[in-house]
């Protein structure tokens, strides 16, 4: 009885480490590799090592909390329908996956960075292009198609939400209409590389994810009260 008191909370607690660790590895990233050019990269990389050795490792983090985050979502929800728990299961299983696979881009980042300073930064060389390999071709791509599983995941999580009202149904449909949003967002950024993900598509999904952590810890302190 005592674990499914806890389970909310567990839940709440989850979503919520997801959430701002994807947020912080995400700023820590950008605040590392800035803007310009790979060139421009490489160098910023080379002058940040910190922060890139940090978001890569909070970013493992987050690989992590998915991975626990969707097993007890398939705990909660897998007795609505277990065949859309377990492929729901699989995405997010995927997802973490991909996530930290990517990650092998950015680590060799860094060894390249610091040749390519010591090289003296040439303007034209395999520096460039194996910097633009890792970062764009594997690091951001990779991320990218964490984010397509991650929607895939996503959907049919909160459809089972809503099917279940262990969140209100408002909530649901605002979890399905927001993840579908990232999914179109991150569909196109995969066909074409010059789009870019779009904060106004991706800020609704955002914002649900700030607020159904709290919530399910709320439910979580509030059943526990009532039926200890």
């Amino acid at each position: 009885m005592n674990s499914d008191k806890n389970t909310p909370r567990l839940l709440g607690a989850a979503f919520l480490i997801v959430f701002v660790a994807s947020m912080l590895s995400g700023s820590l990233l950008n605040s590392a590799i800035g803007s310009g050019s790979i060139s421009d990269n490489l160098v910023n990389i080379s002058n940040n090592l910190t922060l890139m050795r940090i978001s890569i490792l909070v970013e493992l983090v987050t690989s992590l909390g998915i991975v626990v985050l969707a097993a007890l979502l398939y705990v909660v929800l897998h007795k609505q329908n277990q065949i859309i728990a377990l492929v729901a299961l699989g995405w997010w299983l995927a997802e973490a996956i991909t996530l930290a696979v990517s990650k092998i881009g950015a680590f060799a980042l860094i060894p390249l960075s610091l040749e390519y300073v010591k090289a003296g930064a040439p303007d034209s060389s395999y520096f460039q292009t194996l910097g633009d390999f890792f970062y764009y071709g594997f690091d951001r791509q990779g991320w990218a198609i964490h984010m397509l599983f991650f929607s895939l995941g996503g959907i049919l999580w909160y459809y089972l939400f809503y099917r279940s009202k262990y969140i209100p149904r408002v909530l649901s449909v605002w979890g399905v209409a927001a993840v579908s949003l990232v999914f179109i967002n991150v569909a196109l950024v995969l066909f074409d590389r010059s789009i870019e993900l779009n904060t106004m598509l991706l800020a609704p999904y955002l914002l649900f994810e700030a607020l159904i952590g709290p919530w399910l810890m709320v439910k979580g302190i509030r059943d526990g009260s009532e039926t200890g």
